[in-house]
């Protein structure tokens, strides 16, 4: 076999394994990539066609009642946004409108609650009934638009009109089994092009051929042309698969995981399946996704834009002081890195003046220095000295929450010293972040806080944002700052 077209560190399937994967009684053929007249096909997405006829459904009383429009138009809306958490809606693998029963209604009958109760507190009390008469009608063509959805989707499925490209993390006997499961069942809309492992002829290469080591799934994704990545079992090492999963290449595929001990997984939350084997759809980090940084960034902007406003009296008496104790030069200006490793100024109300740049740029802690002044003390505790970095804010060199900007000299340092330090630099540095508040501050652990900033990253949501501001404002008042 020519090796002339196989990406560098990718391994070619032996003559041993290539007989393996031809056995026609074990391996169900595989899907045909799709026809040049079907090119449109494969790039449409379940919320294409899901989310409209939901919108349609639900604005369906408008058809024979316009007395309450705005509240039908305002239930839409609200039962769109709850319905699609983050955003998107994503099609599950199994799909199954009794399974999904239980989280549609309960959405609907959220939605419906918080308009009615609107209603009343307007003091309109018959149109609250009949608002409230409409919603069993209403919740009954909103699943009819889920099931005729639904159908949609698994028609084309079966007939492979719309199958993902899927590859395998892993190759062990739990990923030979997916590989065999989505072979036979094109229910799901994934077809599995292949795996990587760390071991030699893992189980699963009975089934796909093997695309090289977890090292090299870049690699592995380009040759295979894959949008979904499945993490399954075999000889991985957790801190490369972390790594290799969130290079920017993978970021945009979807994953999905095995979950560990899955024969004791329970069904709860919002479960999904192939075959027998749990799944859990692990979703790109929200702040790291377009929608969710623009709402970030108008965030930032209106609360940072008028916190400038309120606090600029107290800015002010700060400055005064701060002139007072220690002469001119009241903004201080120190390099910082940002998001993607860009370098910024960020400023702060100078608490001590430094000896030299070099003093500035590697001292790590001053909070003990003879140097700071009651005043810079009380400034530091109480941390009105990052006042000045709301204007960084403004200005887009940082959000108002996120991962603390540290200085080049060390996040060099760290970045070698800690493990996934770097990984903090894949958003924006924030004013406060979950570190800060959960008393991660001044001189204590960095790898904590590495792991406190990731989670954060992880599991952003606006709510997150405004949990930790409440948090900062009591750190704030309480003064327990470095």
């Amino acid at each position: 076999m020519s090796s002339l077209n196989t990406p560098r560190g990718l391994q070619v399937p032996s003559a041993g394994q290539a007989r393996r994967i031809t056995e026609p009684v074990r391996v169900v053929p595989s899907a045909p990539r799709p026809k040049r007249r079907r090119f449109l096909l494969p790039r449409v997405r379940a919320w294409m066609v899901v989310v409209p006829l939901d919108i349609a459904m639900l604005l369906m009383p408008l058809t024979w009642s316009t007395g309450h429009a705005k509240a039908v138009i305002a239930m839409a809306v609200l039962a769109v946004i709850l319905l699609n958490p983050g955003g998107r809606h994503w099609a599950r693998l199994h799909l199954s409108v009794l399974d999904e029963l239980p989280f549609l209604v309960g959405k609907l009958f959220v939605a419906s609650a918080a308009v009615a109760v609107v209603i009343a507190l307007r003091h309109e009390r018959d149109s609250v009934i009949d608002f409230l008469a409409d919603i069993p009608l209403v919740i009954g063509l909103f699943v009819v638009g889920r099931v005729v959805t639904t159908q949609l989707i698994l028609w084309a499925r079966n007939r492979r009109l719309i199958q993902h490209r899927a590859l395998l993390i892993g190759g062990g006997p739990v990923a030979a089994d997916l590989c065999r499961v989505l072979q036979e069942n094109p229910k799901y809309g994934l077809h599995p092009v292949g795996f990587v492992d760390d071991g030699v002829d893992p189980p699963a290469a009975t089934w796909v051929r093997q695309l090289g080591a977890v090292q090299d799934l870049d690699d592995a994704v380009l040759c295979s042309e894959a949008r979904v990545l499945i993490i399954a079992d075999g000889l991985l090492e957790e801190a490369s698969l972390l790594e290799a999963v969130r290079t920017p290449l993978c970021i945009g595929c979807d994953v999905l995981v095995v979950p560990r001990l899955h024969h004791f997984h329970t069904h709860t939350g919002f479960p999904d399946h192939i075959g027998s084997t749990p799944i859990m759809r692990i979703r790109t980090p929200p702040p790291q996704r377009a929608p969710a940084r623009a709402v970030k960034r108008c965030f930032d902007v209106l609360v940072a834009g008028l916190s400038l406003i309120v606090v600029s009296p107290l800015l002010a008496v700060c400055a005064l002081a701060v002139r007072i104790e220690g002469g001119p030069g009241v903004i201080f200006r120190q390099p910082r890195v940002g998001r993607d490793g860009i370098i910024f100024d960020c400023l702060k109300l100078r608490t001590m003046r430094p000896a030299s740049a070099a003093e500035a740029e590697t001292a790590w802690s001053i909070a003990s220095d003879s140097r700071v002044g009651p005043v810079g003390r009380f400034l530091r505790r109480t941390s009105l000295d990052e006042l000045p970095q709301l204007w960084n804010i403004v200005r887009g060199d940082m959000t108002l929450v996120g991962p603390r900007p540290e200085r080049p000299y060390f996040v060099s340092r760290f970045s070698q010293q800690v493990h996934r330090y770097h990984h903090r630099h894949r958003v924006q540095a924030g004013l406060t972040g979950l570190a800060q508040v959960s008393g991660l501050r001044g001189d204590t652990s960095i790898a904590d806080r590495a792991r406190f900033d990731n989670y954060y990253i992880e599991n952003w949501s606006l709510w997150l944002d405004v949990k930790i501001l409440l948090r900062t404002v009591t750190e704030v008042l309480f003064a327990r700052g470095r």
